[in-house]
């Protein structure tokens, strides 16, 4: 896997995938084994549109791994505001670090940025498009909480249609055996035709209710109505509370579900829930440190 990059899910094989899950697991297992592996290694974060959890995460991967980190969080602050092209920018920073990893609002501008980086680069997420690091988070949550990855009912719940952390999730969940899908959204929200067709032979099925749904799931994975992806400022407000799933609807879920979320919250799961020993979501963002810290490593050629 050295000096691969790392686009969408599928551009890893199931076996790397799995590898890079496996060192997550020991990571979280003796993370101060791990704290000088990467000394004299430099990350860039180029983050041109707004994030909190991804960003912090990719940086306390990396300086966890001893590493250091330079970038920025707005792209205003950067040369990128005297019009400077996205593959200029790609191509000079690679010339001064290791490793790159990048947000942009734009779909499509990772495998571009990625097409002239001369290092290993990370697609920290393009626009409605993937956001392959949340996926190997979600993965490395699934493999600890439920002790496998295959043979589950997943159901996926809100914005199904800009969501890029489902789009991700389905295509990478699609690859192992016996798993189902619940899409669960209003019709205007829902799970766009093309990931629909790339899940091959796994079964789902679409539908606009969460309580009749809930009591089958193994996973329940909650996202927001986005309000940035949204032109329509009314469809939004319409849509926005459309799924709020609290202690109530928690009763008629099984025993051992987990609630995912790939955060930030705002209404669509309620606070009563935080208790409940099946939330999974603030582990979920602790999880993807640890699985940053092994893709980082794995990406470098980097070994304990």
């Amino acid at each position: 896997m050295k000096n691969k990059h790392l686009v969408k899910p599928d551009d890893f094989t199931v076996e790397e995938i799995d590898s890079i899950i496996e060192l997550g697991m020991q990571i979280k297992q003796n993370p101060r084994e791990y704290i000088k592996v990467c000394e004299g290694y430099l990350m860039a974060t180029l983050f041109y549109e707004p994030s909190t959890r991804t960003r912090l995460s990719f940086e306390s991967a990396m300086s966890r791994l001893g590493g250091k980190i330079i970038g920025f969080s707005d792209p205003n602050a950067s040369s990128v505001s005297k019009g400077e092209s996205l593959e200029d920018t790609i191509t000079t920073v690679s010339k001064y670090v290791d490793i790159i990893a990048m947000r942009h609002p734009q779909s499509g501008a990772a495998q571009q940025a990625a097409s002239v980086s001369s290092v290993p680069f990370i697609n920290a997420g393009d626009g409605g498009n993937q956001h392959p690091t949340q996926t190997l988070t979600d993965l490395l949550t699934i493999k600890s909480c439920m002790k496998r990855l295959d043979n589950l009912t997943i159901g996926m719940c809100g914005d199904l249609k800009y969501g890029r952390t489902v789009h991700s999730l389905a295509k990478a969940m699609s690859r192992y055996k016996n798993i189902k899908f619940v899409f669960i959204s209003p019709e205007e929200l829902k799970m766009p035709e093309y990931v629909l067709n790339d899940l091959g032979d796994t079964q789902f099925i679409e539908t606009n209710s969460l309580d009749d749904s809930i009591a089958e799931l193994d996973i329940l994975y909650m996202t927001r109505i986005q309000r940035e992806r949204f032109e329509d400022r009314d469809e939004y407000e319409r849509l926005k509370d459309v799924y709020i799933l609290d202690s109530k609807k928690m009763e008629n879920a099984k025993s051992d579900m987990i609630v995912m979320h790939p955060l930030p919250r705002v209404n669509e799961i309620s606070t009563d829930v935080d208790i409940d020993s099946r939330a999974m979501y603030f582990e979920q963002a602790q999880y993807g440190m640890y699985v940053r810290m092994a893709l980082i490593m794995k990406l470098l050629g980097i070994s304990k």
